[in-house]
């Protein structure tokens, strides 16, 4: 059965389509753009702590989102009952914002054929005791593994997302969407000093490929090595110094860092460290990043974006010169430019903004091992915890989870308390060696952005940085 076959059944049982298009016309009625936007998710959630099941949970929901766009106005209604009478009330709101607009409704997107990620809900191909006795197993290998164990927790969550988009001139799409993690923490204790690591994976498919036994024993493994990692570590220096970063999830400083200041909003209303820059050089050469909606099975893939956009790979940085910024459909018409398939939103009860899929530095010539040898006195940075960052100043701050003091090309211990902090705009025009190892991140990531929060992949090769000030707790 294909997405629409499946969203209709969902959808159009108790509301007619038919009274459905109508409402969505008496909505755009001298409206630029909008759609109706249909949307039900069933949610699962059980965690463990301390060996004992701590929460388990299971939601359904359901709503619609109606929306009216005319220049840079924007009419938005949402509802939990999806009915003729709902939709009417929501399209009298909402055509209000087309008052003195003449009409001309904005060419559909296009349609496309293709699939990212399976379409099976995953929520129902795992009973729930053996997901329970999943997690128990997980903290029994744990222990066994350490005497110096403490304390474990873990969590496996599933979503399965359906969406129905339909649009003024009759058109639409649907999309079904899966995503599931496993997340797994350990804690350690010895000598009276107590020090935890985590470690998570997941994507768009089906539990199987994070609950199979050489899985979920990595994940514990790869967190018993970061929290036994930290038992030994020292506080971290402060001062400029050369850094590097791992490949992987520490690309979430460039999600942060550069991202969010390269989507259409912010440099369409000049709020971004990066407006006015489009063709000038922001980078060291190089330096590529794409944001990719399109890699199969990704946490940060979608097929389509929630306006009805086919996703797409955009190149925003090329060889160090900034060419491009990700658009939804409305700030691209405003910037006449082609929308990229990232107007993204939370739910149905949110309305749609540019936002990132899966943000990518590609990779260089360089071997890893190299970028480290020629390291003076530096920080290498392995893992990132979280950070903040000033999308106007393009000011940041992010925690190491895991890192390590490097000396004369040698890695002289790992270091607790680094905190990394430089400005967006700056910082990659100091990458001075890209690695040959670009990595995507686990399938981890969630971004926020205006409160809404949206799955998101970040990945990049190993990088030399230098003259980044890091924020430590020793001189």
């Amino acid at each position: 059965m294909s997405a629409i076959e499946t969203t209709d059944r969902l959808f159009f049982q108790e509301l007619d389509r038919a009274a459905a298009e109508r409402q969505l016309k008496t909505a755009l009625s001298g409206a630029e753009d909008g759609e109706l936007f249909l949307e039900y998710v069933e949610s699962e959630a059980v965690s463990l702590d301390d060996g004992r099941i701590r929460s388990a949970s299971f939601d359904a929901t359901r709503g619609f989102g109606l929306r009216a766009v005319a220049g840079e106005a924007s009419g938005y209604a949402h509802g939990g009952e999806i009915s003729e009478a709902a939709l009417a009330r929501a399209a009298a709101t909402v055509r209000a914002v087309a008052n003195g607009h003449s009409g001309a409704l904005a060419a559909a997107p296009r349609a496309t054929n293709v699939r990212l990620y399976d379409d099976a809900n995953p929520l129902g191909a795992m009973e729930f005791p053996a997901k329970t006795a999943l997690l128990a197993e997980i903290d029994a290998y744990a222990r066994a593994r350490d005497p110096r164990v403490t304390q474990v927790m873990a969590s496996l969550t599933g979503n399965w997302q359906a969406v129905r988009i339909l649009r003024g001139d009759g058109s639409g799409t649907a999309d079904l969407r899966p995503l599931v993690r496993l997340n797994v923490s350990v804690v350690v204790e010895a000598n009276g000093r107590r020090e935890s690591g985590s470690h998570g994976m997941g994507g768009r498919f089906g539990y199987d490929r994070i609950v199979a036994p050489d899985q979920w024993k990595a994940a514990v493994d790869e967190a018993l090595r970061q929290a036994v990692l930290n038992l030994d570590a020292i506080p971290a220096p402060a001062g400029e110094m050369e850094v590097v970063l791992g490949p992987g999830w520490p690309g979430i400083l460039l999600h942060e860092a550069i991202g969010h200041g390269l989507e259409g909003d912010f440099n369409r209303k000049q709020t971004s460290a990066f407006a006015g820059l489009l063709g000038s050089r922001i980078a060291a050469p190089g330096v590529t990043v794409v944001d990719d909606g399109t890699i199969p099975d990704r946490r940060g893939s979608i097929t389509v974006d929630d306006e009805g956009t086919p996703s797409g790979r955009t190149v925003l940085i090329e060889d160090g010169i900034l060419v491009g910024f990700l658009q939804d459909r409305q700030n691209a018409r405003l910037m006449n430019v082609a929308p990229t398939g990232n107007g993204r939103r939370q739910s149905h009860a949110h309305t749609p903004m540019p936002r990132m899929t899966n943000t990518v530095m590609l990779g260089g010539d360089r071997d890893p091992g190299e970028i480290l040898a020629s390291v003076k006195r530096g920080i290498w940075g392995v893992n990132f915890a979280g950070g903040q960052v000033d999308i106007t100043s393009g000011k940041f701050v992010f925690s190491m989870s895991e890192a390590y003091l490097v000396e004369d090309g040698k890695v002289v211990a790992p270091v607790k308390g680094a905190m990394l902090i430089g400005n967006g705009p700056e910082a990659l025009t100091k990458v001075s060696m890209i690695g040959n190892d670009m990595a995507l991140d686990p399938g981890i990531g969630t971004c926020g952005k205006q409160g809404q929060g949206v799955p998101v992949g970040v990945g990049q090769p190993t990088l030399k940085m230098t003259g980044l000030t890091i924020g430590g707790t020793a001189v």
